[in-house]
Order: structure tokens, then C-alpha cells, then sequence
């Protein structure tokens, strides 16, 4: 496919990331007995080079790192970092091992750090990080955009305020330059600990804005509840596919005793859920749609009294007023402008059914 990258006994990986970036490729994977592959538009595509050996994988993958890094390979089989290569780009790798040898991951991540206005986010956006505290969480399947558009809404704050902003982020993404905020931004493995840890320690770094790269368990989600509550405006990300099915994934991760507790922490501190997915458009690329969640007090009282099943029907009433809006909603939008076809709309709906009946 490039005449950069040419298929000899080891292909040089700067050169090859390089040529994949060119490509505007989302995601290039090595894997043992096939040649290297990438993702554009969701599509896999192999990349007109040789087969890889486990030999090829292994000096391609080592080449990139450390000696502590490949320490913690081989001791667990699995590595997530991230870097930057001069003149080309930044990356987030994942390295794992197959039956047939190492095999990595990498996905691309941009230099320049998009604005909201960038990629059409709801205006919305712009309101909710001018919030003084509460927890504002953004949602998808992996790959569906949401470091993104987290790191456009951050960009946005360090643009027009002035905030002490930590992130927390296995591995960092994005690299902020202090511009009107200040930036703290530490890896898990490497600059602390663990996502739990680093929120405990964070509230006596005086921070304004704390970001959570993933809401895992209990204990990290505890801990962001509570530094919302306590006056902090706290981002985070959960592998959740719609607004609802976020906060009932939240309250499911405590044991029962405690379901009482969450459900009043979150109907008193959660501020939003943006609920992503990336869609093909018509003639190359890819679109977003964001289901958009606000708390207001029917929504805070449904919450608390364990009615989350009938905030739905909340999200589409008085939605002018409310800002909010449903998956379906937003495809309908789309197919009406014709950028998504109707198949790709049915196949990424989370209900379909609905989405049926509409159209």
C-alpha cells in the first residue's frame, strides 16, 4: 500500500506507524501469521507486506520499549503504554500474547487536541464544564470516541478558565499544554499506583477538575462520587452503551446493603451522561452520535427512589427545555440528512425496535 514500508526481513515500526498514519487509520495491529493489518471506518484492511513471524512481532514490539516495561510483559502478558514519535505522531499500545507469540495493538491518537466546535458536539458541552462540581460521565463501546471528546471538553476549560486539573489515565492519551489551566496528568503504572490510589491522594493535591480514565470497581467509583460531592467537577468513562444502562451499571457494582448509598450519592452529584457511539457515514469516515443525559430533579428523585427504567421517558420530554436527547433521535437526525445508511443505523441502534417504528 506505501511505498514507505516495504516488505524486508524486519519491517522498521516508526517507518510503518508512519505510513498507517498517513492513511488517516484509527488502529494498526500486528499479529503472528498474518501481514500487518489497520482499521479504517471500522474495516480492518491488510496493508500489502509480509507475513508476520513471532520473530518479526517480538523486535518490532521490544523496540519500543524499556527494559521495566518488558519486566512487566513478561511478567504478567500484557502491557498498556503510551508514546510519542518525533515528526510523526502520539500512540496508546497495548502488547499481548497469543498462542503464537506477542501480538500489539496501537491506536492513534492526535497531537493537536480537537475543539468542541471541531466535531459538531452538542453545544451543550460548552454549559456543563463551566459546572463547579458534580460528576460528568462519558460512555461507549472502546473505540466510539470518548477520549475525544473528553479531551475536547478539557481543552475547552483550559481555554477559558483558570483550573488545577489532574488526570488519571491508564495509559495518558492526550497531552494538554498549560494554556489557561494548570495540568497534572499521571499514568497508572507508572506515575501512580492505581486508579484508587491516585484519586485518594488527589483531593490533598487541590485540584479543581479531576479526570478518571476508567471507572473500574467499586472502590475508584467510590471515590469519584466523593470527590464530586465534595466540591470537585469530576470526568470519567464507563464501557456502557446508552445513559440509563450507565447508572444502573454503577449501582450494580456495590453490593446491596450499599445500592441505598450510591443511588442518593449519585442523584445529589451526577450532572450528565453522554452516551457515544461512532456510526460509518455515507462516503467514508465515521459520525457520532451522543445520547445526552442531564440531571434535573424528576431525574434526581428516579435515581434515588430506583425508577432508573423510567428515565428514558424522561430524556424525551420538554427536550428544548432539558438539552437532552435519545440514541434514536439522534439517528433518525442523521438518516434524515443521509449521512449514515439505514443499515448501519439498525445494526449500532441500542433499540432497534424503536428505531424501526420511527423510520
Amino acid at each position: 500500500m506505501s511505498e514507505e514500508v516495504s516488505a524486508k526481513k524486519t519491517i522498521d515500526i516508526k517507518k510503518l506507524l508512519k505510513s498507517v498514519l498517513a492513511y488517516g487509520s484509527s488502529d494498526l495491529h500486528l499479529v503472528v501469521g498474518s501481514e500487518p493489518q489497520i482499521r479504517i471506518d471500522k474495516e480492518l484492511r491488510p496493508l500489502n507486506l509480509a507475513v508476520l513471524s513471532s520473530k518479526d512481532v517480538e523486535e518490532m514490539a521490544y523496540s519500543l520499549i524499556e527494559d521495566k516495561q518488558k519486566k512487566v510483559f513478561e511478567d504478567k502478558n500484557e502491557l498498556d503504554f503510551s508514546f510519542e514519535l518525533e515528526n510523526i505522531g502520539r500512540f496508546r499500545a497495548n502488547y499481548y500474547r497469543t498462542i503464537h507469540g506477542i501480538a500489539c495493538a496501537f491506536r492513534m491518537i492526535p497531537i493537536e487536541i480537537p475543539t468542541l466546535d471541531q466535531y459538531n458536539n452538542n453545544p451543550i458541552f460548552k454549559e456543563l464544564v463551566k459546572k463547579e462540581k458534580g460528576l460528568i460521565l462519558v460512555t461507549g463501546p472502546t473505540g466510539s470516541g470518548k477520549s475525544t471528546t473528553l479531551a475536547s471538553m478539557l481543552h475547552e476549560i483550559n481555554m477559558t478558565e483558570r483550573r488545577h486539573i489532574i488526570t488519571v489515565e491508564d495509559p495518558v492519551e492526550f497531552v494538554h499544554k498549560n494554556i489557561k489551566s494548570l495540568f497534572s496528568q499521571r499514568d497508572v503504572g507508572s506515575s501512580t499506583e492505581s486508579f484508587a490510589a491516585a484519586l485518594k491522594y488527589a483531593l490533598r493535591q487541590d485540584p479543581d477538575i479531576i479526570l478518571i480514565g476508567e471507572m473500574r470497581d467499586a472502590e475508584t467509583i467510590g471515590a469519584a462520587l466523593t470527590a464530586a460531592e465534595t466540591g470537585h467537577l469530576v470526568f470519567g468513562t464507563l464501557h456502557t452503551n446508552s445513559a440509563p444502562g450507565t447508572i444502573n451499571r454503577i449501582i450494580d457494582v456495590f453490593d446491596g446493603e450499599e445500592q441505598a448509598q450510591i443511588r442518593a450519592q449519585l442523584s445529589s452529584s451526577l450532572v450528565a451522561v453522554i452516551s457515544q457511539s461512532l456510526i460509518p457515514r455515507v462516503g467514508g469516515g465515521k459520525v457520532a452520535t451522543q445520547e445526552v443525559l442531564i440531571t434535573n430533579p424528576a431525574v434526581a428523585n428516579l435515581i434515588r427512589e430506583d425508577k432508573v427504567h423510567q428515565i428514558y421517558s424522561q430524556m424525551q420530554l420538554n427536550q428544548k427545555e432539558t438539552h437532552m436527547s435519545t440514541q434514536t433521535q439522534e439517528l433518525i437526525e442523521l438518516l434524515q440528512k443521509k449521512s449514515i445508511s439505514k443499515e448501519n443505523a439498525i445494526k449500532n441502534s441500542n433499540r432497534p425496535e424503536e428505531l424501526q417504528k420511527m423510520i
